[in-house]
């Protein structure tokens, strides 16, 4: 039985990643006609309309919380790494947004350490220090300096680094739904200053992909719950790297993108360095 729940969890956290990058992937191909403030604001609307029945159902309740200054922290990191997420999907590779934005796992022992004052274990600089080399290739730094969209994907990774411990946090005393609700209002309130000066027509053709969009971020998290539910973080999180392979292939097969020999070589190293880094994090410092 055990094993059974293990293995719809594991299948639970790749379809997370799938879903997830046919977001990321539908974003990219909108980019050039839709503004990123335009798409995280539609976004978080169709998110809360998502969610508006259950909303409803509770009337004030789901208005109920003690912890309303963690739930901003949330919401801010949470917007913040879609933000720049979008940002760099426009002008960059969709292998390389992704995995930049995996480097969240590389991200979390900073924040654990500076917010909860949790030390770095020796075993986990050593995935961190690997990683870290896989980002600093990936950036491809030159004589006129770093790629700038790439570290702006990059600093999506430290927002999804800092929702995942604010989450984590908040899942001690509120329920699944209330962390959504708060997350999803926040972010579209966040949002919409910057989508109505940025306002521009959406073409029809695009409306279904930025509808697609805001669904898919809604089952995603759905999905991600669930997973977690079922098995650890220690157990799921190195699946949400099966997300770069999706983004290479839907690269390729839409965008002719062939990462080359030294981006190949940053990809692997972020990857060894995430999993590393979350296999010594389930374990108790030597």
């Amino acid at each position: 039985m055990t094993q059974n729940k293990t293995l719809i969890a594991v299948l639970l956290a790749i379809l997370t990643t799938l879903v997830g990058t046919m977001a990321a992937a539908s974003a990219k191909h909108i980019s050039n006609g839709v503004h990123p403030h335009i798409m995280v604001c539609t976004q978080y609307l169709v998110c809360l309309l998502t969610l508006s029945p259950w909303i409803f159902n509770h009337g004030r309740s789901a208005f109920k919380s003690e912890r309303k200054g963690l739930h901003l922290v949330r919401g801010l990191s949470g917007w913040a790494c879609f933000y720049t997420y979008y940002y760099a999907l426009g002008k960059i590779p969709l292998v390389d947004a992704s995995l930049l934005r995996n480097t969240a796992p590389l991200c979390v022992p900073f924040i654990v350490m500076f917010w909860l004052n949790h030390r770095i274990t020796r075993s986990n600089w050593i995935g961190i220090l690997i990683g870290f080399l896989g980002v600093a290739i990936i950036l491809k730094p030159s004589p006129e300096g770093m790629n700038s969209w790439h570290f702006i994907g990059f600093l999506s990774g430290v927002g999804l680094a800092l929702s995942m411990v604010t989450t984590k946090e908040l899942s001690n005393t509120e329920s699944g739904n209330e962390i959504l609700f708060y997350y999803f209002l926040i972010s579209f309130f966040l949002s919409l200053p910057f989508a109505i000066y940025h306002w521009q027509p959406v073409e029809t053709g695009q409306i279904p992909f930025l509808l697609f969009i805001g669904f898919s971020i809604f089952i995603t998290m759905k999905i991600y719950t669930l997973a977690y539910s079922k098995a650890p973080t220690s157990l799921l999180a190195p699946f949400s790297y099966f997300g770069v392979v999706f983004a290479g292939l839907f690269g390729w097969m839409f965008w002719g993108h062939v990462p080359d020999a030294l981006s190949l070589l940053g990809i692997l190293l972020v990857i060894v360095g995430g999993v590393t880094t979350l296999v010594f994090s389930g374990k108790k410092p030597a």
